[in-house]
């Protein structure tokens, strides 16, 4: 039977398969079995997830329409069918989580003694201190902003919180005005305890409501509401007339508050006649405008569930463990005896930054490469690379400006590095470096050796805390060489695409990935065969394309898949030998792992790359093979313990919906919990023994 693979039916779109996966977080955010701050994190999650989906996915969807664009996506849909169809999803969701925060969370806090009040609840020693805050702190903050003939309306902060005033002047004119909410003080006021151990807080929004009239003498306000605009603010930017990247960069980024509106969220208070009035000025339709029933903007609960002395409300620390290869060895020379993995965060980032610091301090290290996608605020890898320059190492770094919303943070960090002495470059022209290496060139008693770090994350010391990633230390020639060549290819004019083990993009990871699942079709032939992957999105069609074509040939395919998933189950002759689930927990899933069974010769890869057309086609990305015995039995092992989670793990429906997997008669197991648990057993058993026995995957 031939399998017309451009039906649009087996398909699911990129945004409302992305819109899915935020409603699995959301689902953590609804499950009292997490802890109260737990759960209002997860809430702030969703809520930032939103913001970013709107300023880049949505906006761009608007751009598509404006200029006319009606190619349909892989599912069928036009640019405005896809508008038309998120805008109902998010209406929805923004329901279930105002539902979560107002009749489930805020509650429990309110029994567990940590209030958020109204100002019309406040004790009588609240108000008299929260009208004191506002005369001597948030007042002279303030700039309220008329609108008449001669002030037009005025520009929006991008995510900021504001108000809408209707007034009316003393000869019963009416008017409309702006107020910015202050973003450089605290949005959650403390009050004081209105008695006992209670701790009680206030919006800033609700104090500078009551006050409102003092911003306007001589005006009688009849109306007054808050609201938040989100604007498009992905970067446009074009490369080929850019003569200087980072310059060009900094111009883009004070551009993002000139974006256009893609979104309005309004208090529900709020009065049809100043909700048509920013309509209009913000030339949004009815479907860009989100009604809330609560505090506008989620994200600020962050600065909640970050509240010192509230340990009660949160995850029992997992503290991340040593990785039992390097304890209290020389890291160079255990690297160069034999290849190395490490699992985050279970075990902890220091052996990364460990690597990175003995290549900056060793008298026998000549230089130090790196890439650099997305680092830490105040990162020590960075300060590293810096001290390697200073110690006279020649040291390159590739910075990948273009890592959206860090920008900022990234060009800062580059002109530092420049600043010491490194050779920075920026990439190639089109082309985002996400790839994660770092290779260190050492002279040795027989000759020069090569030690590279290949990883699934980010050089990042905080994310690395949260996000379960997999690093890959190695020493062995082939793999130095490629990494050789491919920062010549980074930084050079080199045309090097030939590599002794990794597959890079964009020059032939998905023809390389296209290979291997066309391999397993033909093994299916004629025995068992089997794919399993882990990633954080499958987008690619052609790659999706291969999938059912080998699922339609017998093989068996497992896929995990974090977040957006275009790839529909359970089509009848396509996809029946196909699962696709998703862990949503505590910690983030990041790590991608690549298995092929091979006829019992299993291939097995690690990668920086998801399977999306951007990261095949404009992003240097690389996957590498793990060879070692070992190594592959224990990624088999995480492959097997992932997909056993009966705790956290979700399953696609044909529809595209998931639901959680079926827990009846089957043991609870946490994936994530039990890789901690994994890695505390095997630091265990190095001060029990003083050997690296028993570690490893259970069977």
């Amino acid at each position: 039977m031939s399998l017309n693979l451009a039906d649009p039916s087996l398909y699911i779109n990129r945004e409302l398969s992305w819109l899915e996966f935020n409603e699995r977080v959301l689902a953590e955010a609804l499950d009292p079995a997490n802890p109260l701050f737990e759960r209002l994190n997860f809430l702030a999650i969703t809520a930032n997830n939103l913001d970013e989906f709107f300023m880049v996915r949505v906006s761009g969807l608007h751009g598509q329409v404006e200029s006319g664009i009606r190619v349909r996506c892989p599912a069928g849909l036009t640019p405005s069918e896809q508008l038309t169809e998120i805008s109902k999803k998010v209406h929805s969701s923004v329901v279930k989580q105002y539902n979560c925060l107002n009749r489930a969370i805020l509650p429990s806090l309110t029994r567990e003694g940590l209030r958020f009040l109204k100002y019309r609840d406040l004790s009588p020693e609240q108000k008299h201190y929260a009208e004191d805050y506002f005369t001597t702190t948030v007042y002279p903050i303030l700039t309220p902003m008329a609108i008449d003939s001669g002030r037009p309306f005025p520009l929006l902060n991008n995510k900021s919180i504001n108000f809408i005033t209707e007034l009316t002047d003393k000869d019963g004119e009416s008017h409309f005005a702006i107020t910015q909410s202050p973003t450089v003080i605290s949005r959650v006021v403390k009050l004081p305890r209105s008695h006992g151990e209670l701790r009680d807080f206030i919006m800033l929004e609700e104090i500078i409501r009551k006050h409102m009239g003092v911003l306007f003498p001589g005006h009688k306000i009849i109306k007054n509401a808050v609201f938040r605009v989100t604007k498009n603010a992905d970067l446009e930017l074009d490369e080929d007339d850019a003569h200087d990247l980072l310059f060009e960069i900094e111009k883009e980024i004070k551009r993002r508050k000139w974006g256009d509106p893609v979104r309005l969220e309004i208090e529900k208070a709020i009065d049809e006649k100043s909700r048509a009035f920013l309509a209009r000025m913000l030339e949004l339709d009815e479907e860009d405008i989100y009604t809330v029933s609560g505090y506008l903007d989620p994200t600020c609960w962050f600065a909640v569930c970050r509240a010192d002395g509230y340990e009660r409300f949160r995850y029992k620390p997992l503290r991340p463990q040593l990785s039992p290869a390097f304890h209290e060895k020389n890291i160079f020379d255990v690297i160069r005896d034999r290849d190395v993995l490490v699992h985050h965060p279970y075990e902890n980032f220091d052996s990364v930054m460990e690597f990175i610091k003995q290549a900056a301090r060793d008298k026998d290290v000549l230089a130090v490469k790196q890439t650099l996608y997305r680092v830490s605020g105040e990162s020590p890898v960075v300060n590293y690379l810096i001290e390697a320059a200073e110690n006279g190492k020649q040291v390159t770094v590739l910075v990948e400006l273009r890592a959206r919303f860090d920008e900022e943070n990234n060009i800062v960090w580059a002109k530092k590095l420049e600043n010491a002495g490194c050779h920075v470059v920026y990439g190639l022209a089109g082309l985002k470096t996400h790839c994660k290496v770092c290779l260190a060139v050492r002279r040795e008693d027989d000759g020069i050796r090569r030690y590279v770090h290949l990883g699934t994350g980010n050089y990042n010391d905080s994310t690395a805390k949260i996000y379960t990633d997999l690093g890959f230390f190695t020493s062995k020639e082939t793999f130095g060489q490629d990494c050789s060549s491919l920062f010549n290819l980074l930084t050079g004019y080199s045309s090097e695409s030939k590599f002794n083990k990794i597959i890079a993009a964009p020059v032939g990871l998905r023809a390389t990935l296209i290979k291997y699942i066309q391999d397993e079709a033909k093994n299916a032939k004629s025995g068992e065969a089997e794919i399993i992957c882990k990633m954080n999105s499958l987008v690619d069609v052609p790659l999706i394309q291969e999938l059912y074509k080998a699922a339609a040939a017998g093989v068996k395919i497992k896929l995990l898949v974090r977040g957006i998933c275009c790839l529909k189950t359970g089509v009848p002759g396509v996809s029946e030998n196909i699962t696709v689930t998703s862990i949503v927990g505590r910690f983030l899933e990041h790590s991608r792992i690549f298995y092929f069974s091979n006829r019992g010769n299993s291939r097995i890869f690690l990668s920086s790359a998801d399977w999306m057309p951007r990261n095949m086609e404009r992003r240097v990305e690389i996957a590498f093979p793990v060879e070692d015995a070992d190594l592959k039995e224990r990624l088999a092992g995480i492959l097997n313990v992932a997909f056993s989670d009966t705790m956290k793990q979700w399953e696609q429906n044909p529809d595209g919906s998931y639901d959680k997997i079926d827990r009846r008669g089957k043991e609870a197991i946490n994936s994530q919990l039990f890789f901690h648990a994994l890695a505390e057993e095997a630091v265990w058993e190095i001060f029990k023994e003083n050997t690296l026995e028993g570690f490893g995957v259970r069977k």
